[in-house]
């Protein structure tokens, strides 16, 4: 079988749990597809994946082994295959730019950057790499906020040649002119904000749904996540996190049966707790009315090791990439952007999207079909279902 050739921005928590994820399941079979759609996407397995390049601003890691670097610091995620052999792989420097915030300079050297020394590298170096690794796919990883430098790396997958795949909330495959630009180079794009296989946005999506679903008046809810990642620290400065909290806020106020007001929905980061490291704490809370408008409410709390919950979507939407590479179908990628992601270009119940992304990789309707078409297709099925 073939391999998908990708690169990485940013050597993080996240990605040091998808590099680990790729070697665990390399020397293992379909029995122990956890956390995946399927053990197969197409012709690829998740140890098909390839790293062949990879970029970071900590000096810690650029200069290292990619296999090496995702677990020095400040990483701090649950290390769960830890034997990884020499890749080959170096990690390159990458742009600065707005790629990390003031306030993390302030920090001990465990949960902050440590600025490389080396010269930061132009558009054209990171083309010319990109280009002479073969590099198929480019996996944005970026912190919260960093807009400028992932339309600088956007840019770059265009003029590369490579389908993009944007995993933090910063709006490329939501914004008609990047979605229109991906297009017309015929570039597969995913995106915005991956959602993780059971984190805090979708189980407050799927429990918004069922109260659509059962009659219940969704009065007001809350979301509060505490986290003691370098996301969480990045995301102290709240002038990063505009974007985070429309992702997340209008990926369930997309499903609610009528949307709230402002003042009755709140959804977003909430506060760093550094010993918490990766694990992820989510308190959700629901206020409704039954039957007879007698109220109720409901409150969860989850808690999840952050980075590996996101990993084995991120697999999935590698592979989906890859089969629209070789089915010549370019720009955004309507159903596997809306399964995979919390701010696609339009949003469609979970239900929906996951039919749509199966009809995706089955090929069914959807071989050769632009975006567009697909969704348009998607509605028709949807409709005389």
């Amino acid at each position: 079988m073939g391999s998908i050739r990708v690169a990485i921005i940013g050597v993080g928590n996240c990605a040091s749990s998808l590099v680990q994820g790729i070697h665990y399941y390399r020397h293992r079979g379909p029995e122990d597809a956890i956390g995946l759609m399927h053990w197969r996407i197409g012709d690829y397995a998740p140890g098909d994946i390839r790293v062949v390049a990879a970029f970071d601003i900590d000096r810690r890691k650029v200069g290292r082994d990619v296999n090496q670097a995702i677990f020095s610091p400040p990483n701090c995620t649950t290390t769960f295959c830890a034997d990884l052999p020499l890749s080959g792989v170096a990690v390159q420097m990458g742009a600065v730019l707005d790629g990390m915030s003031e306030h993390m300079r302030v920090y001990d050297e465990d949960r902050t950057f440590l600025l490389a020394d080396s010269s930061q590298p132009s558009k054209a170096d990171i083309i010319e790499a990109l280009q002479d690794t073969g590099t198929e796919i480019l996996l944005n990883y970026l912190p919260v906020g960093s807009e400028e430098a992932t339309r600088f790396y956007a840019e770059c997958a265009l003029e590369a040649g490579v389908a993009f795949i944007n995993n933090i909330p910063v709006f490329i495959a939501s914004d008609p002119l990047w979605a229109k630009r991906f297009q017309k180079k015929n570039l597969p794009l995913i995106g915005d904000d991956i959602k993780s296989q059971l984190g805090a946005t979708i189980t407050h999506r799927v429990l918004t749904d069922l109260f659509r679903r059962r009659g219940v008046k969704l009065e007001r809810t809350y979301q509060l996540n505490t986290g003691g990642n370098t996301d969480f620290l990045n995301m102290l400065n709240r002038h990063r996190l505009q974007s985070k909290k429309i992702s997340k806020t209008e990926a369930v106020q997309s499903v609610t049966a009528e949307r709230l007001a402002g003042e009755n929905i709140h959804i977003g980061p909430s506060d760093y707790v550094p010993w918490q490291k990766d694990n992820k704490v989510c308190f959700i809370r629901m206020e409704g009315k039954l039957f007879g408008d007698v109220p109720m409410n409901l409150e969860l709390r989850l808690s999840v090791e952050d980075s590996p919950n996101s990993a084995g979507v991120a697999v999935d939407s590698i592979r989906c990439a890859k089969l629209a590479l070789e089915r010549g179908v370019g720009g955004v990628l309507v159903g596997p952007a809306s399964y995979f992601c919390k701010h696609p270009p339009r949003q469609f119940t979970d239900d929906e999207a996951y039919r749509m992304t199966e009809a995706f990789i089955e090929g069914a309707a959807l071989r050769g079909a632009s975006a567009v078409d697909a969704e348009s297709t998607a509605e028709t099925r949807f409709a005389a279902e």
